[in-house]
């Protein structure tokens, strides 16, 4: 079970999912101290870049232009206003910022150019940088490695099953062709989904299915609890459960166990303890901020008493997120010596890998 696995199968993944909730923790938590360290969660924004306007039609998000749902829109932000973002959430923590645009597909021309020099300017600042930007090519997916782009988020949402009781505008397919267009880049893969939105449990397994049968898996799966925006399809679902949530993400880091498991939309609802559950069971990355695009989102300072109440550390920018037990304490989460980075690209990114490793402290 601790082995990277890409043939799990839907009832083998609904078994852990109902498995007696205190063996689940242990077993996730177990395999989670394996491949990562425990007390290090990273850190991330996320940042709307161009809000509103969108032509799809995904019942959850109040960003679909066809949804009456108040959300004020904005045309691209400016890459200083972006840099200025930036520094400000490096300054409260963070390592690595998501920027994330309303659009149903990359188009070539002056604001695909634009997101370009954004990249480049974060990368700048020594931060991972994350897009959300839609569909793309490989092409594209060329482009935005080239411009120094370390993740590329593109959520498979649901099931196969479910997907199209969630969104028409754009097949199951088309989502599992933009992350094979991310992988030809050799920019690393952010995919995960939300549960909430009506699903069964089947289907909760059949996503995971899906995104542990990616070789290789995702370097980082996001979980979400769907926000009920009012004026969307979805406006009446019920909130889940923080249970659903901790079984989700325990489930998660089971199938995938070396995959950074983000703890993310809806934790507004959640306690301190509830995360801290969740973190128990293998979540290491959160993002955070007053905003999640347009749902709300934990302050981070209220993020930072949590971490310090919990003991936990920020987790470092480009790192190995799978750590072998090799380092002292403190600086666990610092590339080993002699190791090849995890992810590597051309240019700075492998230089700033190579920095990381010489500051390592490594037992000799």
């Amino acid at each position: 079970m601790n082995e990277t696995r890409h043939d799990w199968t839907k009832e083998e993944i609904l078994a852990i999912y109902d498995k007696p909730l205190m063996e689940l923790l242990y077993d996730a938590a177990t395999i989670h101290r394996k491949h990562h360290d425990p007390n290090t969660v990273q850190v991330s924004t996320l940042l709307s870049i161009k809000t509103g306007g969108c032509p799809e039609d995904c019942g959850y998000c109040p960003q679909a232009a066809r949804y009456q749902t108040n959300i004020e829109g904005n045309d691209l932000m400016s890459v200083s206003q972006v840099k200025a973002q930036a520094l400000r959430a490096k300054a409260s923590g963070s390592s690595r910022v998501c920027m994330g645009a309303a659009w149903r597909n990359v188009k070539d021309g002056p604001e695909f150019d634009q997101v370009l020099e954004m990249v480049r300017t974060i990368n700048k600042l020594d931060m991972e940088v994350c897009c959300t930007l839609g569909m793309l090519t490989e092409n594209q997916a060329k482009r935005l490695a080239e411009a120094g782009l370390y993740a590329y988020n593109h959520n498979l949402d649901t099931s196969e099953d479910y997907y199209k009781d969630v969104i028409s505008t754009r097949a199951f397919e088309d989502r599992l062709q933009t992350i094979d267009n991310v992988r030809k880049s050799n920019v690393t893969v952010c995919s995960g989904g939300i549960i909430g939105m009506g699903e069964r449990l089947g289907d909760r397994a059949g996503m995971l299915v899906a995104l542990a049968s990616l070789n290789p898996q995702p370097e980082s799966v996001p979980i979400n609890a769907l926000v009920a925006v009012e004026g969307t399809p979805m406006a009446d679902m019920e909130p889940i459960s923080i249970w659903e949530m901790v079984r989700m993400v325990a489930t998660t880091r089971i199938v995938m166990p070396e995959t950074q498991v983000r703890l993310s939309a809806g934790r507004t609802e959640m306690s301190r303890e509830g995360q801290a559950m969740c973190f128990f069971a293998g979540a290491n990355s959160i993002f955070a901020g007053d905003k999640l695009l347009t749902t709300p989102n934990p302050d981070v300072n209220e993020d930072m008493a949590m971490f310090k109440q919990l003991g936990l550390n920020p987790q470092k920018p480009f790192i190995k997120v799978s750590q072998p037990k090799t380092v002292e304490a403190g600086d666990s989460q610092l590339q080993p010596l002699g190791e090849k980075p995890k992810w590597t690209r051309p240019g700075h990114i492998i230089e700033r890998n190579e920095a990381v490793k010489d500051r390592a402290k490594v037992t000799e």
